[in-house]
């Protein structure tokens, strides 16, 4: 038995890594299988996370140009305490939609599915753009089919009603993360050996 300064074995690390890289797996496909069956519920969960996210990025962005004021010029400190500001006002706004009732988390969360659909759109765009320009590079096809399918639902989110918007951030979240706790399952886990 090793002594309580000694670093773990390798085998040891290994079998760990491999439980914790399943458990990730299992924890994600769980989190997936909850987001496609309650697209609502997760779509209005990931719209507060967005929020708190412009909260704290908005605190930190204030600290940080306040503390690094003195090493940069006046006008770049202006601005990024604008952009930082922006952010505060954001989050802060986010919150309240979401906490003013379900008509105004509604909006809130339609507004996100909606900003992800431009995302969408012009992510397509861009890959069948630069597929196409690189023919002569092998799997060119890939990165035009990725754009076709990346455009076309960029277009169908667009088009999509009010009420559609509210299971479109819940579903690509259950998608995401199903995809993901399949490959930590299948795939990831192997980098890690078990312990003979």
């Amino acid at each position: 038995m090793p002594s309580p300064g000694t670093p773990p074995s390798r085998p040891a690390m290994g079998a760990a890594l491999r439980a914790f890289t399943l458990a990730e797996g299992v924890m994600l496909l769980v989190l997936g299988v909850l987001a496609v069956v309650f697209p609502v519920l997760a779509s209005q969960w990931v719209t507060a996370m967005v929020a708190i996210a412009f909260l704290v990025g908005g605190l930190v962005g204030w600290i940080s140009s306040l503390l690094r004021s003195t090493r940069l010029s006046r006008a770049i400190t202006f601005w990024r305490l604008v952009i930082s500001t922006l952010f505060l006002v954001m989050g802060v706004w986010m919150i309240q939609q979401l906490a003013s009732g379900p008509m105004a988390a509604a909006a809130q969360t339609a507004a996100l599915a909606l900003a992800i659909g431009v995302v969408f759109l012009v992510e397509g765009v861009v890959a069948i753009l630069v597929s196409a320009t690189h023919r002569q590079i092998v799997g060119w096809r890939w990165g035009l089919a990725n754009g076709v399918v990346t455009l076309a639902l960029g277009l169908l989110i667009l088009t999509m009603k009010f009420w559609s918007l509210l299971w479109v951030v819940g579903t690509l979240v259950g998608i995401s993360f199903l995809f993901s706790g399949i490959d930590l399952l299948r795939f990831s886990a192997s980098f890690h050996p078990e312990e003979d």
